[in-house]
């Protein structure tokens, strides 16, 4: 009887076989092989493993679910909105965090409500995430959120909203314009 292991992720990725690594994206026995399946997936940038990397989302392990939802961020594919929207509500912080970074890189407006809630999330690191990713958009509509997240009592809130406002061209008031 032939003794199988793990799938080898390095040598999957080394290799370019995203469909190998969607495979090792459905391990069931050690996450860690799962999670490291989405990251090289994402590295990877190949298209086909944005549905993999949504059902990803799912997973029983918040590492997995963080590293599909900074996939589908490198990937930049729309079609990960919805799922990465439902995840912002992940009870995991590392997830909402992570899924708030990638619709900013995504960057497409679907999100901007989702991300001026996610401005009053419980956590400071979600609420950054959020903060920096309506910047990355730059829509003029995240604007008064992000005025709100200014006043942040933490101060990585305050300095990522202000570096986000500033990308959507706005200076508080007494703020000297450099023209």
């Amino acid at each position: 009887m032939p003794l199988f292991g793990p799938p080898n992720v390095d040598r999957l990725k080394a290799r370019g076989d995203a469909p190998g690594l969607i495979k090792a994206l459905e391990y069931q026995k050690l996450w860690r092989v799962r999670r490291d399946a989405a990251v090289a997936l994402g590295q990877i940038g190949d298209a086909d493993a944005v549905e993999p990397l949504i059902a990803g989302l799912k997973d029983d392990n918040p590492s997995v679910r963080r590293a599909a939802a900074e996939a589908l961020g490198q990937i930049g594919d729309a079609a990960a909105l919805g799922p990465l929207i439902a995840a912002l509500k992940s009870a995991a912080v590392d997830v909402r965090k992570t899924a708030a970074e990638a619709l900013g890189q995504i960057g497409d407006a679907g999100s901007l409500g989702p991300l001026m809630a996610a401005l009053k999330d419980a956590s400071w690191s979600v609420r950054r995430a959020a903060a920096e990713s309506l910047g990355q958009i730059g829509d003029a509509d995240a604007v008064e959120p992000l005025k709100v997240a200014y006043e942040d009592q933490d101060s990585n809130v305050r300095r990522t909203a202000a570096a986000a406002l500033a990308a959507l061209g706005w200076q508080p008031t007494g703020a000297k314009s450099k023209t």
